[in-house]
């Protein structure tokens, strides 16, 4: 989500810094590494400051259409996030994206183990029923497409810069989300 359909706002360094976090720790894993009150009170600072981004969040270009096109093909549609669900729905809402996902598909920290265990994907396939062949995981980091590679479903990696610094977990690479239109119509690569 955060990336991916919406423009990146997150200075993780940053975050790290204000939660005493070490330079390049994943931040997730290192609070769960902390001493039990230790780590409620770096959670709740760590909620805090995302939600405050969360306010800010703005739709990626093509984030609508594209939505708006994968809604009237009769997909269905996740966000699978490291975030809390309630600052998933924050986003989404500043974003003007929220009414594209049912509340239930939207998978935080809450209801499963963060990317990049598979746990959110497989929680996905699960609820929807879904054939794994033709299900896609978009996003712009590793923990994304590396969270599908690990359920064997196709990964995208959304990546603005064309870098692709994974590409051992992805299947396809975009530098626009418009591509994956291209990409559905079997046009792309």
């Amino acid at each position: 989500m955060d990336g991916t359909l919406t423009k990146p706002i997150h200075d993780f360094n940053i975050i790290r810094q204000k939660l005493g976090i070490k330079v390049g720790e994943p931040i997730l894993e290192a609070i769960d590494d902390m001493p039990k009150k230790q780590a409620d009170e770096t959670r709740e600072r760590l909620d805090s400051l995302e939600m405050e981004l969360a306010h800010d969040a703005v739709a990626q270009p093509g984030a609508k259409e594209l939505l708006q096109q994968l809604q009237d093909d009769n997909k269905q549609l996740g966000i699978l996030t490291r975030n809390g669900e309630e600052i998933a729905q924050a986003t989404l809402s500043a974003s003007g994206l929220d009414h594209f996902f049912a509340k239930e598909t939207v998978i935080g920290r809450e209801t499963c183990a963060p990317k990049p265990k598979p746990d959110g994907v497989e929680y996905l396939l699960k609820l929807w029923n879904a054939d794994r062949g033709k299900t896609v995981i978009v996003g712009d980091y590793r923990y994304d497409i590396e969270a599908g590679y690990l359920s064997k479903i196709k990964t995208v990696h959304f990546d603005q810069s064309g870098l692709f610094q994974w590409p051992q977990f992805m299947d396809y690479g975009i530098t626009r989300l418009d591509e994956l239109s291209r990409l559905a119509e079997g046009k792309g690569s």
